[in-house]
């Protein structure tokens, strides 16, 4: 699902023609709002800037020359392409450590498309922010290359490479063994914890911008690491509250508040993350056009089944087989209903979801989905048993009736007799 965007204008400004230099985000963007609610998170009031941070921190990052990038993807071969996305395309490749002497490291290699400012721009807030964080579920920048030519400019990242793919690849592809319920919680609980660093825990607030189940990496181990910050922004500063932008992102997951407005809130990936959730439980992408067109919008159908009625279980993705825990689920669909609520200051901190994450895997899958149908299925024989000897004395009632109707009958003639044996009949 590629990305959209809002621009009033076009912009045809020229791409720079230097190394990663930081423009201040202030003089991109109108930074803007009141006192901060007592609920909200903001960058902490340090004065520093991405860009200060990243000046202190860009030496960690490797250099890499085009030569060296072609050699390790045998010149982008399309065989060694791993993925493709709005952004460009990512290569498994090869490559020699500094010190040439310790083996070669595959790695993943983004080479983004040549379209000028707005490319050069995606590169550069992906460099600006994976060069500051440092967090097990955040993917690792190795290091990155740009070159300005005659053809164009050349701008390419190079990661960590993930093995297992995205989220979304094991959710939605059928190619792939269907995610064990488990599994699922503890990759949305370590995206939390992801999104949650990014939001708290940062001397800047980051905000992802682009959360979904493409942009969420698999190690060997199925670690879940948050990828793709070519979207992301800083947060707002100085007890504002919001940053606004253009409004960018996925369809099927950006903020209606922030598609509205254009005011950007940590809060909005809040809402990201709900839809998120409601994905991992069902198996649905959050927009399907290939489903009856009452089930195309995931969060317009999963309405149909709050998370405390009996047909909730009709929402969970059928290639789970039953395994999971029914009471799990259900309060992850009420987790979910939190992050979307329409009100961005009243949807939780992404610290606070992390928490009830943790909280729900502990929960045992005794409360499995056949313990809930086999008592569904006792009361109800139960509620039967109760109501039979009503039933019972009912039907011995109506048969004196007609038993007294028909003797009555046997005492008149004509036209009265046939009326007596009527009611009878309806009876």
């Amino acid at each position: 699902m590629k990305c959209f965007y809002y621009f009033k204008h076009k912009i045809r400004s020229k791409a720079p023609t230097s190394a990663p230099e930081l423009s201040n985000p202030a003089s991109n963007s109108d930074i803007t709002g009141s006192n901060l609610p007592a609920n909200s998170s903001c960058s902490t009031v340090s004065g520093r800037s991405i860009n200060d941070l990243y000046e202190e921190k860009s030496r960690n990052l490797r250099v890499f020359s085009l030569p060296e990038l072609r050699r390790a993807t045998s010149d982008f071969n399309r065989l060694l392409k791993i993925g493709e996305g709005g952004f460009g395309s990512v290569y498994k490749g090869t490559i020699k450590p500094v010190d040439g002497t310790a083996e070669p490291v595959v790695v993943a290699i983004k080479k983004l498309n040549n379209d000028g400012y707005q490319g050069h721009k995606h590169w550069l807030a992906e460099v600006q922010v994976l060069s500051i964080v440092e967090h097990p579920n955040l993917v690792k920048l190795i290091g990155y290359c740009t070159l300005d030519g005659e053809r164009g400019i050349q701008r390419l990242l190079v990661y960590e490479y993930m093995p297992n793919r995205s989220l979304d690849d094991h959710l939605f592809n059928l190619a792939y063994p269907a995610l064990p319920w488990q599994k699922r919680l503890q990759i949305i609980y370590g995206a939390a914890l992801g999104l949650a660093y990014l939001h708290e825990e940062l001397e800047v607030q980051v905000i992802f911008r682009d959360f979904k189940t493409s942009n969420i990496l698999l190690d060997e181990d199925f670690q879940p690491k948050l990828s793709d910050f070519g979207l992301s922004r800083e947060g707002p500063t100085h007890g504002r509250t919001h940053v606004s932008t253009a409004v960018v992102g996925t369809h099927g997951y950006a903020a209606p508040d922030y598609i509205e407005t254009g005011h950007l809130t940590a809060r909005s990936d809040t809402w990201s993350f709900g839809v998120v959730l409601y994905e991992i439980l069902t198996g649905r992408r959050s927009v399907e056009r290939n489903h009856p067109r009452t089930e195309r919008n995931l969060l317009d159908w999963v309405k149909q089944f709050p998370a405390d009625s009996k047909r909730f279980g009709m929402i969970m993705d059928p290639r789970l087989e039953n395994e999971y825990s029914l009471t799990a689920a259900r309060r992850i669909a009420k987790l979910a209903d939190s992050c979307l609520v329409k009100s961005a200051k009243d949807r939780p901190k992404m610290s606070l979801v992390a928490e009830q994450l943790k909280e729900i895997i502990q929960i045992p899958d005794n409360g499995s989905p056949n313990t809930e149908t086999t008592d569904s299925v006792d009361n109800e024989a139960a509620d039967f048993n109760d109501k039979k000897p009503k039933q019972n004395a009912a039907s011995e009632q109506l048969k004196r009736r007609v038993a007294q109707l028909a003797k009555l009958s046997e005492h008149v003639d004509g036209k009265r007799k046939f009326l007596i044996m009527q009611r009878a009949k309806e009876i």
